[in-house]
């Protein structure tokens, strides 16, 4: 296996791992894996509610602790490891919460944004490069472009003056080749450097990251035990694993690595992310992961096939952020078997 470079390892076990328990990650949670993932030897530690800053609310749930609570109790943790945050513009403005985050401590900051409208990040990337802060791009539901939608688009942020393009399989809808395709198209076009987040609804999580590794990328996500919503993530220990046995460069300690996975198990990761008929249809789907558990809601609510809302949600491309449209398909779904049952 080849790559352009040292691999830098993101954990956000802290932040998309919130996803699973419904952002209700405690003090002692971040206390506790903060620690074991300074140990390990990860670069970056991204910590929040699952959606990043300013995300906290009854839309797509309340974080057990505030913004700030989470970013100084894990920056009381980090010394070599670097704190991060996810910023949606949207969820995040920059006077009430990206500048307390900078205020709390955090080394960078990840502007993400659906995959066809880097445009909306161009104030937050450009306000963040002007400060001196590292900022890194985030094209979301990254399968719904074409490669070379996601080229111009990574270009767009590179210019507003991100450091890194991180292209996010939100969906967990890739393959290996699409992975190759659309890593090494970024790699080849852009000066900024390239990262990968995997989603593991096809079972293609540690495939796709390694493969992202071979296309050029140089950083990779990654959360303990793949914990995050959905079938969840790209797992640190398999990743860690890996990257021992091809030899292939990075601060990342392997029985650390494991130690902090096991962690994580044992005290806040009690539903470890699995494969199931839903997540699988999920990433079909190419819907966003996190919807597998409202789908699963919506159909015991309405008796109707969780499969089948996701399929229709992917049909009409609903992304993340849509949350009430589940609710809309899973009535139109269940009005539709009424009608049926009434003709049959």
């Amino acid at each position: 296996m080849s790559s352009h470079g040292q691999v830098t390892i993101c954990d956000l076990t802290l932040r998309d791992g919130n996803h699973a328990i419904a952002h209700q990650l405690g003090v002692e949670d971040i206390q506790s894996y903060s620690r074991a993932a300074e140990r390990a030897g990860v670069d970056v530690v991204e910590v929040g509610h699952g959606n990043g800053l300013g995300a906290s609310s009854l839309q797509v749930g309340r974080a057990a602790l505030t913004d700030t609570e989470m970013l100084t109790t894990a920056r009381a943790e980090l010394h070599e490891a670097r704190l991060g945050v996810l910023s949606i513009p949207g969820f995040a403005t920059v006077e009430r919460d990206l500048k307390p985050a900078l205020a709390c401590g955090v080394d960078e900051v990840r502007v993400g944004t659906h995959c066809t409208e880097a445009d909306v990040t161009r104030q937050q990337i450009t306000l963040l490069s002007e400060m001196g802060v590292v900022v890194k791009g985030i094209l979301m539901m990254s399968h719904m472009a074409s490669v070379a939608t996601l080229v111009e688009q990574a270009r767009l942020m590179q210019g507003y003056g991100a450091n890194a393009i991180i292209l996010m399989d939100s969906a967990g809808a890739y393959t290996t080749a699409d992975v190759r395709q659309r890593i090494g198209a970024l790699a080849d076009d852009l000066d900024a450097d390239v990262g990968f987040h995997a989603h593991n609804n096809l079972g293609l999580a540690v495939a796709n990251s390694l493969a992202a590794i071979e296309a050029g990328a140089t950083i990779i996500d990654v959360t303990a035990r793949g914990f995050g919503p959905g079938a969840g993530n790209t797992p640190l220990e398999l990743i860690a694993a890996n990257l021992h046995v091809s030899n292939v460069s990075a601060r990342l300690q392997l029985l650390e690595a494991l130690d902090a996975a096991d962690l994580a198990e044992a005290t806040f990761a009690k539903r470890i992310p699995t494969n199931d008929s839903v997540t699988i249809a999920s990433g079909i789907a190419g819907v966003f992961s996190g919807f597998a558990s409202h789908a699963r809601r919506a159909g015991e609510r309405f008796d109707v096939d969780p499969r089948e809302i996701l399929f229709e949600l992917g049909r009409r491309g609903v992304v993340a952020g849509q949350e009430d449209t589940i609710v809309e398909v899973a009535l139109s779904l269940a009005a539709a078997k009424e009608d049926s049952a009434h003709i049959a």
